[in-house]
This record gives C-alpha cells, structure tokens and sequence, in this order.
C-alpha cells in the first residue's frame, strides 16, 4: 500500500514480542454512586483530556469552518481525525514530512484517529472485504486500494495520532446473528495483527485502542469484549451503535456492554451522538463521545439550545434580536442575534455557517463540561433530572 511516512521511522523492536504498550495512562477521579457515570484524567502524549469528554471531528485535519486556535479557546480537549481520508488526501507522505498531523494543522493537543473502516464501509465504491483487509475503489477518483490491519497502524503511525483505533469490521443495521459472529471473529483477528505491527515498529507514545463489535446481539458483544479485553488495550471502544437502530436498543446494548469494560482503562462510544444520547451514555459509565453531529447539523442551519434545537432557516427568527440561546456565552451568542444568523443562513453567506458550528461546539463542550462538574460533586442524577425538564417536544422550539 506505500503507506510508510517519509519521516524517520521508529526502529524494530528487537525482541520481536508482540506487546501492546502505550504512554497513555488513565486515573478515574470521581465516580456516581446513583449511577455509573465518572469522571477521570486521560493523559497523552499531548496532553491531558478531563472525562467524560466529547471530540469534534475533523476528517480531513480541520474541523469545518474553525480554526485550531477557537477549538483550544473554546476549550476543546481532543480532535478526531480519519485514516482513510488522511491517507487518500493530502497523502501520508505530505502528512510525514510535517512529522504528523499536530505539526500540519497546528493543532498542539491530542488527537484521536478512527481506522478508517466505517469509511470504506460506507463511502468506498467496489470495496471487498478478505481475512487480508479492505480493498476498496477510493470514492474520490475510483483508483484501488488495500487497507490491512498493519496499514492502518502505519499510516496511524505517520499521523502520529495519540490513540490509533484497529481496524474492525462494520456491519449493517440489521443484520443476522451469523453475520454479526463473522465481524467479530474477523475484528478479532485485525486486533491481534495490529498489536504485532505496533510491536514491530516499537512506538509507545501512541495508544492504541481495540473497538468491540457484535452488532445488536448481547451474547457476541461478550464474546468481542472478553477477547479484546484478554489482549490488554490501554482502552476500548464500542462500534456499531447509532447505525439505524431504535434508540431504546442504542441505550440497551450500550449500558450492557460498557459494563463489561474494565474500570481502569477509558471507554469510548463511537459516532454518538444527540445530546440526549451523550447524557445516556455518560450515565452508564462512558468516557468519550464523537460525532458529526454539531458540525454537520449547523451547516444544515440547525443549533442546539438547552431547550433543544432551533432550524434558524425558519420564518419566525426573520427579526429576532435575541441571541439563539440567551444562557450561553459563546461568541456567537455573545455578539449576534437570531435574525442576523437567519438573514445569513437563508443567503447562504459562509459566515453562517462558521457562526452556527461555533455555537454547536460550544454547546457540546459546555454539555461535558456540566456533566464533569456534576459527577464531581455526585449530583448526576440531579443534573439529568434538570437536562430533561429544560427540553420541549420536537416543533416547539420556536421560544
């Protein structure tokens, strides 16, 4: 695949032991005696993350709109960046010769990579999966490519992501036991064979985690999270959820696999998700949260409020002086009124769109905040009670 960077690399460790060593380290700092919601320190190569924490994604090295320097005055913590788009564009060697993705987009705190498996999933044309990897026609220019398990933890590697993820096999919601047995087993074996190239190129600074599969079916979720958990990943992650199932069976299979998660290592859900979602899973004892959700959805003129959401496209903000929510202190919020981000919005000025993500951001990254703060003090479940009575149905958010 050519994926090796054209930065120096690491040497071989000469032992030739398969070990799964990492400089993360992570310590949990308070916990919910109603619940099993905590908090805890994760510690990286650049930087300490304070959890439960939520990481904006940026894809392609940036997230949408906003630059580093109003990520880290906003308070964001950590970024996530994707292998399969890193490595189709600008390349890994372009990435190499900054020395890693901190370096190119000057962004100076840590950084979570996904391995890029959903991507070849669900945008690359033709991909065929084997015991070998993905190999897939990029979405891009329709040329071909391999995506092995090692790839991913080299061209991971190259980022020099402080958490690498394995590469894991998806599956569609729904889908049938057998099929769901089959990812496991193969997400199994893409985890041992990415801890054997990360003890080849003997690099510690960067964590890798392992990501549990199984689909909606309780038993093989045991099953993935028995096997990883035997293979001693300084954290886990949980796939698969919000892929078109019901929210009750969202939170079921959620709680009762991140029960199964050691409590000393970090526990990250993936691609999750509302609001609502978040302060669900954070009850149930996860760490770490990312989603398009805020980004995406305020390009698409929708932001988030306490009491919900507002689509600012919407007639009734044509002349409203108010900011979108008169509780939150974000720029956006601080400086502009709804009819002015409407008036930008229906025009479809750029502007509208780096203002709306400000705002979203903002909010999620208060969300964590006040959850922290909750947990700290054991008032979680005080905290909850007050998140929901603030939300009104759908429709009825034009306050």
């Amino acid at each position: 695949m050519g994926t090796r960077c054209s930065s120096d690399s690491p040497a071989p460790d000469p032992g030739g032991n398969c070990k799964n060593t990492s400089g993360l380290t992570f310590r949990v700092t308070g916990t919910s005696r109603k619940s099993r919601a905590r908090t805890g320190i994760l510690s990286t190569a650049h930087g300490t993350i304070r959890t439960p924490v939520f990481m904006p994604v940026g894809t392609l090295g940036t997230v949408k709109g906003i630059t580093p320097e109003e990520l880290r005055n906003m308070g964001v913590q950590i970024l996530l960046g994707n292998t399969y788009h890193l490595y189709l564009r600008p390349g890994i060697n372009v990435i190499g010769r900054f020395g890693g993705l901190h370096e190119f987009m000057n962004w100076d705190g840590p950084i979570l990579t996904d391995s890029g498996g959903f991507q070849v999933f669900s945008l690359a044309q033709m991909s065929k999966i084997t015991e070998e990897g993905y190999a897939f026609a990029s979405h891009i220019d329709g040329s071909r490519h391999l995506l092995t398990p090692e790839d991913t933890v080299d061209i991971q590697s190259c980022i020099d992501s402080d958490i690498m993820m394995c590469l894991d096999q998806c599956i569609a919601y729904p889908s049938d036991h057998d099929s769901a047995l089959k990812a496991l087993e193969l997400t199994t074996q893409w985890a041992e064979r990415c801890i054997k190239r990360k003890s080849i190129l003997n690099i510690e600074k960067n964590a890798l985690f392992a990501i549990i599969q199984g689909g909606m079916y309780p038993d093989l979720r045991k099953r993935s999270a028995e096997e990883l958990i035997q293979l001693d990943f300084p954290g886990y992650a949980i796939g698969g959820l919000s892929v078109g199932e019901p929210k009750d069976l969202m939170y079921e299979i959620g709680e009762s696999t991140l029960a199964l998660l050691p409590d000393k290592k970090p526990r990250y859900v993936m691609g999750v998700g509302t609001p609502a979602d978040i302060v669900e899973l954070v009850e149930s004892g996860a760490d770490m949260f990312d989603c398009v959700l805020p980004t995406r959805n305020a390009r698409n003129g929708q932001l988030f409020v306490n009491s919900g959401t507002i689509n600012i496209s919407n007639a009734r903000f044509k002349t409203d002086p108010r900011p979108v929510d008169e509780k939150c202190a974000c720029y956006t919020c601080t400086n502009y009124s709804r009819a002015y981000l409407h008036h930008l919005y229906r025009n479809r000025e750029l502007l509208a769109y780096r203002l709306n993500t400000l705002h979203n951001l903002d909010y999620y990254t208060r969300l964590m905040e006040k959850m922290r703060n909750a947990i700290e003090k054991d008032e979680f479940p005080a905290f909850k009670r007050d998140f929901y009575s603030k939300r009104q149905p759908p429709g009825k958010n034009g306050q």
